[in-house]
């Protein structure tokens, strides 16, 4: 090799070893290097949900706090804004308004749920009865069925679902550790569990700030981003390990995970993508038709899959070269005392 070759090898490597943006020859997201803005974007927003929680306070569903769900029969056509507006000027009250069928008497159904943990009293039910009676008074509407719900059973099936995630949870690390020990899998499954910490509370903003009940659907989108959001992080993990066997001491550990994110984020995006779209064209027809039950699940999932991508590219593995690079200059100072010392004592 001539001596101009060499010199634009070394320059190439210099060049390589002083900018973070290329690694190996090739251009890479720098994901290490913006940690500090990654954990401001997403403690500001953390913080942003518990200041909303207790000023605004979430929404909960009758399941959950209890309450009354009194069902109508009716004739001919009734809008349900039209319901919730009667509702609103009678009683004061906020209420789930859903239209149905009796599927023994072929009816029409429009059931009305109000959350409540002292339910709703005769007099109040009778009020509303002949609000709407005097409202739609052509639709011939009659009481069909009147239930007081117990918080009790909800509160039993949160606890419930509760313990499932804690229960993936703890699995989650431990299956980690096992696989990744090579690259130090304890550390590893650690911080991916914070990252899905990260994607539940994105999920619970979404629900505060849309002002959707918390309710079955709400843990059903906690359930479904879990499979999610630890399957993109496990595949990051997977490449890091990788790239350490094919290129060894080559790299830097910044070099090695930016590198690895690069690798698979665009896997990550094109997975995503396709459930998001989905989801997205379920709530378009959602509100096209009016039906909100639904959409209370399609956008809360829409939201806890784009912050798992964020959360498995810029959270977790970031987390993880914090944590090694913390324990590699503890290990090095606990280094640096010992022999001192030995040198003492040998004095």
């Amino acid at each position: 090799m001539s001596e101009k070759n060499q010199n634009q090898t070394l320059a190439a490597e210099n060049n390589e070893a002083n900018d973070p943006k290329i690694v190996n020859g090739k251009k890479v997201l720098n994901a290490v290097g913006k940690r500090k803005i990654f954990y401001c974007i997403s403690l500001s927003l953390i913080a942003l949900f518990i200041v909303l929680s207790l000023t605004i306070k979430p929404k909960v569903a009758i399941e959950f706090k209890g309450g009354t769900i009194l069902t109508y029969t009716y004739e001919g056509e009734i809008a349900v804004k039209d319901v919730n507006k009667v509702i609103s000027d009678t009683l004061n009250m906020d209420a789930v308004v859903t239209k149905g069928e009796d599927s023994q008497s072929d009816s029409k159904t429009i059931k009305i749920s109000f959350s409540s943990s002292k339910g709703i009293s005769d007099d109040k039910q009778n009020k509303l009865k002949a609000a709407l009676v005097e409202k739609f008074a052509d639709n011939n509407i009659e009481v069909f069925e009147t239930n007081d719900v117990e918080a009790s059973n909800g509160m039993n099936f949160f606890f419930k679902c509760l313990v499932a995630c804690i229960f993936a949870m703890v699995i989650t690390i431990i299956y980690i550790a096992f696989r990744f020990r090579n690259i130090g899998g304890l550390s590893a499954g650690v911080f991916s569990v914070v990252a899905l910490f990260h994607d539940m509370c994105m999920v619970y903003g979404c629900f505060v700030i849309c002002r959707f009940d918390i309710s079955a659907n709400f843990m059903a989108v906690m359930l479904t981003i879990l499979g999610y959001s630890i399957n993109a992080t496990i595949i990051i993990y997977d490449r890091i390990r990788e790239n350490e066997r094919i290129l060894g001491k080559k790299l830097t550990l910044d070099q090695l995970v930016n590198l690895s994110v690069t690798q698979t984020l665009g896997r990550s995006i094109h997975t995503t993508v396709t459930t998001v779209l989905a989801m997205a064209t379920v709530c378009i027809v959602c509100v096209i038709c009016g039906v909100s039950s639904i959409i209370s699940f399609a956008f809360p999932l829409i939201i806890g899959m784009l912050a798992g991508v964020y959360s498995s590219n810029c959270i977790a593995p970031t987390l993880w070269v914090l944590w090694k690079d913390h324990s590699a200059k503890k290990a090095k100072t606990s280094g640096k005392k010992t022999a001192s010392s030995k040198q003492v004592s040998r004095r």
